[in-house]
């Protein structure tokens, strides 16, 4: 298949893209490499899949010196004209959207690059794909769009219409606006809700890259509700492969749906969404003490109160995966923290 991946210089876009290629699949890549976050991590991504930097140029295809089958453009999905040029002229088989604005927090104080990104870019890639017959968008959605949901684990039926942060808004959005294509326009959709992925060439401003860079230099470390958080830390590799699976296998109209029903996952439309999480939350100082443990070294810790947008617990129910692709993420969480660090170790060079 000839697959269109956005976000590739972005963490989960490219792993994404490196398992695609090995299994032998033709990828173009996209990325705008905006500044949100150190770009030298996002230009060593690229690198690694060998799209160096003095080769990039806007709205220029750069050829892969390490993947026969790869491609980049740095494109903003926002260039609704050159993002048009781009389908008409490559005719992809399928997307997968994982380029986006991340980062509750950020959202807080830059929400207009929410809309223009994750909104309006979203939009440009729909109208794309439903005029040149894409076989299937898979896009990424997010675990913060169960909001103030308190029941646990949280499961693709409940109701997800109280968010709290704008970043979570623009994730439930791109759901309402892919149900409306897959309705309208017959375009298969699937929405994948990621649970707090980690791994090696992690975004710099996830905790795990904040506290290793914290400890390994010997700085104190925020944490936030006291350290009454917990998450369902996700790893990278598991997180790749489900989405590779969900979208090796586009949705079909359900025709049992009820409207009536409390299953909002599904429809009469091609749509369908799913999460992703390793169905398993980890205590927040439990998590620090797997880094210590990896260090060598016990962190200095500050403890705030928990910080606006930020929910407490987040807890993935999986069953649905499970059901339809015999699939479930089970990377132990000391595992993948090891290898997150090892990496870090290499990639700035430093020492413990």
């Amino acid at each position: 298949m000839k697959i269109l991946v956005t976000g590739t210089a972005g963490f989960i876009g490219f792993h994404l893209a490196e398992k695609l290629l090995k299994r032998g699949d033709e990828v173009m890549g996209l990325d705008s490499i905006n500044d949100y976050y150190d770009v030298a991590v996002k230009y060593g991504r690229l690198n690694k899949s060998g799209i160096e930097k003095h080769q990039i140029e806007y709205n220029q295809p750069v050829q892969s010196t390490v993947h026969e089958n790869y491609q980049f453009i740095q494109l903003d999905l926002e260039d609704k004209e050159n993002l048009k040029k781009l389908f008409e002229e490559q005719k992809f088989n399928r997307v997968i959207n994982m380029a986006a604005q991340a980062g509750v927090r950020y959202s807080l104080t830059n929400p207009d690059a929410y809309i223009e990104s994750n909104i309006v870019g979203f939009l440009n890639l729909l109208e794309c794909c439903r005029h040149h017959k894409i076989e299937h968008l898979t896009y990424a959605s997010s675990s913060s769009v169960y909001g103030l949901n308190h029941r646990q684990p949280f499961s693709t039926a409940d109701n997800v219409d109280h968010p709290i942060s704008l970043y979570a808004a623009s994730k439930k959005s791109n759901e309402l606006m892919a149900h409306t294509y897959s309705h309208l326009y017959d375009l298969p959709t699937t929405g994948l809700r990621f649970f707090t992925v980690y791994g090696p060439w992690g975004r710099p401003d996830m905790a795990l890259f904040l506290f290793t860079k914290a400890m390994i230099e010997n700085r104190p470390i925020d944490v936030f509700n006291h350290g009454n958080m917990q998450r369902d830390f996700t790893y990278i590799d598991d997180i790749t492969e489900g989405v590779i699976r969900v979208n090796d296998s586009p949705p079909v109209r359900n025709p049992d749906w009820n409207p009536d029903s409390d299953d909002a996952s599904t429809s009469s439309a091609p749509y369908k969404i799913y999460n992703i999480g390793n169905n398993h939350p980890v205590k927040l100082m439990d998590f620090i003490k797997a880094i210590e443990f990896k260090l060598g070294k016990t962190a200095k810790k500050n403890f705030l109160p928990i910080q606006a947008g930020d929910v407490p617990s987040t807890y993935a129910d999986v069953s649905d995966l499970i059901r339809d692709f015999n699939y479930r993420p089970q990377t132990p969480i000391q595992q993948g923290i090891d290898r997150f660090i090892e990496w870090y170790i290499d990639f700035f060079g430093v020492e413990i």
